[in-house]
């Protein structure tokens, strides 16, 4: 009966590994993790050994957040804000190119030849990247700046070194900068710290400088070319109010000032004018009236009328006493009347002249009047067109008042900074001076063979686990039944298994082997097939048995002629045929000389007693292929093969035959499905199990009655020792007893 097994069997692929299932991994690879891990470690363990050691300094600078105010103005260069933002920005500044290159310079770091590479002995790697270069630059023309540019390209690549050597970090949320130098020689560590410290201070004070220096030269410009604005607008102001005549004259223009004069006197001699013309109507009416002179006020202000009065009182007072002694018609009498006569004919003529001084005076009164008030109108007309000028004269007021403001804050910024160029500060300080380290840095013999260990460790199970993913082949009889879906016939184990079969060129023949070492493992796993054939044809007889492979070299040749060694060795009538028309492995090993076969007898060329071969030594019998060439014929699927397998089944009580692999010639199909059973050959690990799989699958659509499958080439002490196939490898120890080999 065939025996298929459920391929959802505990055992099967999508069953995921157990802790034993592990443990089992890493015993059966226990050789590879142990050499990957020791490799790694000793790997490691040189490298640590070979590197040389470094040392490393740190230097620390703070940013300054409070800022000294020495003077009381502003900087032309402002401090850094108190932000993250800055520091982080400061800390860039650190790592700069420029900075470095500054230390390279001020080090000389480019004579080092620690960080200059033309400087080092150049070691095997180094020589051939200098043929290659030489080759190179052999091939490219040079220019006539070669050596400049080589010169620079070393420059260049010791700043590279530089900066891979020193790291600047930011302590923690502080306003500290840590910059950490490591350098072969503890001095120079110390040395690239410090002065990557002081260089870093020393841009911050030149960038301020150089800053507040440019500052200075535009303001300078500056303050020459808005001087000559100031004087140029100010002589165009003072030069229009000339052409315009607006004068000042006390802060008020001259024109407004007369205006203000000529107003004034105007309402004065108005004043004057009206008293003038009053007086003098007041005296024609008096007059005209008949008045006394007596009672005139004009006339009684003047000294001649009282002059004149006074002489009439005293020739009046003559004529009294003249009168008293004398008569009217008396000379003296006569003399004093024509003396008042002249006085009283003076006082008239007085009192006229008054009159007309009074005219007189309100004429030129009048006249001054009509003068002042010509000359308002004149004025007023002139301070019209002024007002017109004025806007322009505004105008360029402002303009010249603009320049003059900013000319003077100008000038004021150009002295602070000119001050302040005296003041500079940094704003940053240098908080600790990097110290010469004692002791390296690098490497760290412990944690690196520490590390070592883990990493050999880690290795050593990727790799066990990269070889467990992409080993897909078969190595028990469980995955067999459980990968496969097929009984697990026998496991033949390995000839020589053990480190001196490596070695050894010797060839054993398996079949000799069995004739040799009958209670050897090898020929008992014969036994156990010849075994399962026979308990299977417990139904019904099993005689015809073809033997078969997934590809070549899996051991089916071997597994045919050693199993049909192992039954005519138990006195059984066995025959073996050898259906591999290609290779003809079978015939190679038991007949090479063989002139007559398979094929002629199939042909009908030759008898099938003469095409035999008997091996006197066990009593097989083989029927060979002969070294005719290979026919195309379908000889398998012929009546002529039908009726040979009828006739060797009546003749022999097993028939074997060692046919092709299933999958590479279609001329085994058409053996399996005319024989009683079939057994596929599968060699232990190395047959991947989609192929296998492919072939029982071929064999299934064959209409093939499968016996089970073999398992080839075991290491049964590989298998013992790793936990392969349950309790019978796992007593392998106890088991081996009862063999010879």
């Amino acid at each position: 009966m065939t025996r298929t097994l459920d391929a959802a069997n505990p055992q099967s692929d999508g069953e995921m590994f157990d802790l034993g299932a592990m443990i089992t991994v890493l015993r059966r690879r226990m050789w590879t993790l142990i050499s990957s891990g020791v490799l790694v470690f000793l790997l490691v363990a040189l490298v640590t050994l070979q590197l040389t050691p470094r040392y490393t300094a740190v230097a620390q600078v703070a940013i300054e957040v409070r800022q000294s105010q020495v003077m009381d103005f502003e900087a032309v260069m402002s401090g850094l804000p108190p932000d993250s933002a800055a520091v982080d920005t400061e800390v860039e500044i650190l790592r700069s190119r420029q900075l470095a290159s500054a230390v390279v310079d001020r080090l000389g770091l480019v004579n080092y030849p620690e960080f200059n590479a033309r400087l080092r002995e150049p070691g095997f790697v180094d020589g051939i990247k200098g043929v290659l270069r030489g080759m190179v630059s052999a091939l490219v023309p040079r220019s006539g700046s070669a050596d400049d540019d080589a010169e620079e390209a070393a420059r260049d690549g010791v700043v590279a070194a530089l900066l891979e050597a020193t790291s600047v970090r930011r302590a923690g949320l502080t306003y500290v900068i840590n910059i950490v130098a490591t350098s072969e020689s503890p001095t120079l560590a110390r040395d690239i710290a410090n002065a990557y410290a002081d260089q870093y201070i020393v841009s911050q004070l030149e960038a301020k400088y150089e800053a507040t220096e440019r500052a200075n030269e535009w303001l300078n410009a500056r303050v020459e070319t808005l001087r000559d604005q100031v004087r140029a607008r100010e002589a165009a102001v003072a030069q229009f109010r000339n052409e315009a005549g607006l004068l000042d004259a006390e802060g008020a223009n001259i024109t407004e000032q007369q205006i203000t004069d000529v107003s004034a006197q105007l309402v004065l001699q108005r004043a004057q004018l009206a008293e003038a013309d009053a007086r003098l109507r007041n005296l024609r009416q008096q007059l005209d009236r008949g008045a006394s002179a007596d009672s005139i006020s004009e006339v009684l202000r003047s000294d001649v009328i009282r002059d004149l009065r006074s002489q009439q009182a005293e020739i009046s007072r003559r004529r009294g006493e003249l009168s008293s002694r004398y008569g009217p018609r008396h000379p003296q009498i006569l003399t004093v009347e024509r003396e008042l006569a002249d006085v009283a004919s003076q006082i008239d003529l007085e009192i006229q002249r008054i009159v007309n001084n009074l005219d007189n005076d309100v004429d030129v009164a009048r006249e001054r009047v009509r003068s002042l008030e010509a000359s308002l109108a004149s004025l007023r007309d002139e301070l019209a067109e002024n007002y017109s000028a004025l806007v322009r004269l505004r105008e360029l007021e402002r303009e010249a008042e603009a320049s003059r403001t900013l000319f003077e804050s100008i000038l004021a910024r150009f002295q602070q900074t000119s001050e302040q160029q005296s003041l500079t500060e940094s704003d940053a300080r240098v908080v600790s001076m990097a110290a010469q380290p004692r002791q390296p840095s690098s490497p760290n013999v412990m944690l690196n063979l520490a590390l070592g260990l883990v990493f050999g460790g880690l290795a050593g199970i990727g790799l066990v686990v990269l070889l467990e993913v992409f080993d897909n082949g078969l190595h028990s009889g469980g995955e067999i039944e459980g990968r496969l879906g097929q009984a697990h016939i026998s496991s033949v184990p390995r000839i020589h298994s053990g480190m001196m079969s490596a070695f050894s060129r010797k060839q054993v023949s398996p079949v000799k082997y069995i004739t040799e070492k009958p209670l050897s493992s090898f020929a008992e796993s014969f036994r156990n097939i010849r075994s399962a054939i026979r308990l299977n044809a417990m139904d019904a007889p099993i005689k015809t048995v073809a033997v078969t492979s997934a590809v070549p070299g899996e051991g089916k040749t071997t597994v045919t002629a050693c199993l049909g060694q192992v039954a005519a060795l138990a006195d059984s009538r066995v025959l073996v045929i050898d259906c591999d028309l290609r290779r003809r492995l079978l015939t190679l090993e038991v007949a090479p000389d063989s002139e007559v076969g398979l094929l002629q007898v199939l042909s009908g060329d030759a008898s099938l007693s003469d095409a035999i071969r008997h091996l006197d030594a066990t009593g097989l019998d083989v029927l060979p292929l002969s070294a005719s060439q290979f026919t195309p014929k379908d000889v398998f699927g012929s009546s002529a093969f039908g009726e040979l397998l009828a006739t060797v089944r009546n003749q022999y009580d097993l028939v074997l035959l060692d046919t092709a692999p299933v999958l590479a010639v279609a001329d085994t199909a058409a053996i399996v499905s005319q024989v009683d059973a079939t057994i596929c050959a599968v060699r232990w690990r190395k047959t991947p199990v989609s192929l296998s799989r492919m072939a029982l699958s071929a064999l299934e659509s064959a209409k093939a009655r499968m016996l089970g499958v073999v398992l080839n080439n075991v290491d049964l002490k590989a298998q013992a020792r790793y936990g392969y196939g349950g309790g019978y490898y796992g007593y392998y120890q106890a088991y081996q007893k009862y063999y010879s080999q």
